[in-house]
């Protein structure tokens, strides 16, 4: 062999082991990334989700609005992405406790009767008007002492949360998207799907709530999206009781 030969060959072997070493780093950054998705959202390798299905407000019980819709569908991708499977559950069906499945639960306590189980039981701090009792309008979001009114088409508010049972640290979180409208709930869904690898590395495996604005959604859809702040310590702090008429 003369070393014009072997120069060759030597190239050839060199090149396929810098590709080999390539392709072995790339896999293994893909399979880290993976498993820091995974670990983030609570979905091992074919584990079960549910995914919370609200109804449209003063609709019949199985109609679900346009934006929902497209909420669920984003999050169905999400839970495909981490190998896993999803069970879509309607909201007055889901009887059970949480930490056993990662959950997904869209809309506010108005059209979702599981997040108003949810905001009762895990955010005591957060009140949204249903406009079922006296008070403000329909839709304003109160967290601890501050109010978020709704500009219809201007400026919209959503809860964004990430909440895990207390004591218990292998418990599969719940997510919780309680918008003033259907279609803030697609924006906060969306903004998970961009957002979840800056989230995981800055909360980790823990609770976070976080207050989302919708900015004229009219003329931008779900896709115009401020953090307005991080609630967290707010939300989860029990709101004081009204004071009895006469004290």
């Amino acid at each position: 062999m003369n070393d014009d030969v072997r120069n060759i060959v030597l190239g050839v072997v060199a090149a396929g082991i810098s590709a080999a070493l390539g392709w072995l780093a790339r896999t293994y950054l893909w399979r880290r990334r993976l498993r820091r998705k995974q670990a983030f959202f609570g979905l091992p390798d074919h584990a079960e989700s549910l995914l919370v299905v609200n109804r449209k407000a003063d609709g019949p019980e199985l109609s679900v609005m346009r934006y929902d819709v497209f909420a669920l569908l984003e999050l169905a991708a999400l839970v495909k992405d981490c190998n896993a499977r999803v069970q879509i559950v309607a909201h007055d069906a889901t009887r059970q406790g949480f930490g056993e499945r990662t959950e997904f639960c869209v809309g506010g306590p108005y059209s979702n009767r599981r997040t108003a189980a949810h905001l009762s039981s895990l955010l005591p701090g957060v009140r949204m008007n249903t406009g079922d009792a006296a008070g403000p309008e329909p839709g304003v979001l109160r967290i601890g002492a501050e109010e978020y009114r709704l500009e219809r088409g201007r400026s919209e508010y959503v809860l964004l949360a990430r909440l895990t049972a207390e004591g218990r640290p292998d418990a599969r979180p719940v997510f919780l998207f309680c918008g003033q409208r259907a279609i803030t709930n697609q924006a906060a869904t969306r903004y998970l799907a961009r957002e979840h690898e800056r989230l995981a590395r800055k909360y980790g495996g823990g609770p976070f709530v976080l207050l989302l604005k919708v900015v004229n959604s009219e003329a931008y859809g779900p896709d115009v999206v401020e953090l307005v702040a991080d609630v967290t310590r707010t939300a989860r702090t029990a709101l004081p009781e009204p004071a009895a008429d006469g004290a």
